[in-house]
This record gives structure tokens, C-alpha cells and sequence, in this order.
């Protein structure tokens, strides 16, 4: 991968991030010793070696799902909100 001016100013401008030259020019050399220490790891014997998905020995526990009785109903629900419409509870706009 070749890091240089135009693939951080691309960069920056995917991430709406406004660079001044010296941050762009601190951006290249950070990027470019990061990629460097990175690609270190090519050069590891990997063959034979089984992939690390995960570390714990864990595995999912599946259940099936059923629909339980609860003892609060819909009415109980919406009576303790501030406001209601068409049976749904109205919440302030968040965009």
C-alpha cells in the first residue's frame, strides 16, 4: 500500500477531516512506520498453523425461542409513559 499526500487528503476527505500541510505530512510518516511495523508479520512462518478465531473456549448456547405470558399488558405499559399515539409510545425527535 502506498501512503502518501493524496491518500491521506482522500482519507480525510471520506472521514470530513480538515488537514492543514503539516498534519498531512505528519499523517504520511505515522501512517507509513505504522504499515512498516505491521508488515512485519509477513514475514512469519505461518504454515501448519491452525487460525485463532477465538481464544476462550467458548460456544454459542442456543435456545429456542418462545413467547412467555408477562404479567404487564400493553395498556399497564403505555399508562406509565408521558405520551402515546395509536398504541406506540412518542418519543422526542432524535435526528
Amino acid at each position: 500500500m502506498e501512503v502518501n499526500q493524496e491518500t491521506i487528503h482522500h482519507l480525510a476527505k471520506l472521514s470530513n477531516f480538515a488537514l492543514t500541510a503539516s498534519e498531512t505530512a505528519r499523517l504520511v510518516t505515522d501512517i507509513k512506520e505504522i504499515v512498516g511495523y505491521i508488515s512485519q508479520l509477513d514475514q512469519l512462518e505461518t504454515d501448519g498453523v491452525e487460525p485463532t478465531y477465538q481464544v476462550f473456549e467458548m460456544e454459542n448456547v442456543w435456545r429456542p425461542d418462545e413467547i412467555l405470558p408477562q404479567e404487564a399488558d400493553r395498556e399497564a405499559l403505555l399508562a406509565l409513559t408521558a405520551e402515546t399515539r395509536d398504541y406506540q409510545i412518542k418519543v422526542p425527535k432524535v435526528l
